[in-house]
């Protein structure tokens, strides 16, 4: 077993203008945290969250502190949230063991001082994709359903962007300090999400894509709204987007994703919209 980790700064919008390709794949993009048997993140100074991946096969991976966070364990003074993209999976957080079937989210509130991912089935290993968030206080751990999410349904057929988002873990679901998470589904024939885009400098995000099939791809877009970019991306990679950053997408096929924010702000419709029409 490995954990593995790298430290991504923060970019000032006016440095990023000037990135090539290869510069804003480096800054920007998560790529190979779904390895098996390995757990593997990114830590983001934007904001301090970290998102990463945990796949188990025959034997448990556990989640131990990394030299950056300078502490004990992993969420002495962090939150953290789970979503399970594949097999039916086990967290057992200080012996407490949660079950999480498909696309089954978790929340553990600060101070958990042992962590463990394991597989139900080691032939379909669970995929554990996770944010983790500075915390100031402990908040109860709980377990969330799609039976438990708050289901907004947004878009439409007609400009190709119908989906529905599960608000899994968010504040009228589970209390946290400042970690929120949920997951889009697009609808068959959709492929735009968050369209029209946004910017919220009140917190960051992160995407993580999933369910694209073999052979097709996401173009996710960036940048502030008046210069923006794209990178291209493909299953199970996720992007880092900083405050000043919108983060829309469009793929060759439908496709889900997890969102993850982090910052001072909770309010999930608190947002500066960009018209379509304005977007350069």
């Amino acid at each position: 077993m490995s954990i593995n980790y790298e430290i991504r700064y923060s970019n000032h919008p006016s440095d990023a203008k000037h990135y090539d390709t290869e510069r804003i794949r480096k800054e920007f993009l998560a790529g190979g945290i779904m390895k098996t048997n390995e757990i593997n993140m990114v830590y983001s100074f934007n904001d301090r969250l970290i998102v990463g991946g945990a796949v188990p096969t025959r034997a448990p991976l556990e989640l131990t502190t990394i030299d950056p966070l300078k502490s004990k364990h992993f969420l002495d003074r962090r939150e953290l949230g789970i979503i399970n993209v594949g097999g039916t999976g086990l967290v057992t957080a200080d012996g407490t063991a949660y079950t999480l079937r498909y696309k089954e989210a978790l929340y553990l509130g600060s101070g958990t001082k042992t962590l463990f991912f394991s597989s139900s089935d080691p032939t379909k290993p669970a995929r554990f994709y996770f944010n983790s968030a500075p915390a100031h206080k402990k908040f109860p751990d709980k377990l969330v359903t799609l039976d438990n999410a708050e289901v907004v349904e947004l878009g439409s057929l007609e400009t190709a962007n119908a989906r529905k988002i599960n608000k899994l873990l968010v504040n009228t679901v589970v209390e946290t300090c400042q970690l929120q998470m949920g997951m889009t589904e697009l609808k068959t024939g959709s492929v735009w999400n968050t369209m029209p885009p946004h910017v919220h400098n009140r917190r960051m995000e992160a995407y993580f894509y999933f369910e694209v099939p073999e052979g097709q791809a996401i173009c996710h877009f960036m940048g502030e709204p008046s210069e923006t970019r794209h990178i291209w991306m493909k299953n199970e990679e996720a992007v880092i987007s900083p405050p000043w950053s919108i983060h829309s997408a469009a793929g060759t096929s439908n496709y889900c994703f997890i969102w993850g924010m982090a910052g001072e702000n909770m309010d999930y419709g608190d947002m500066d919209a960009v018209k379509p029409d304005n977007i350069r």
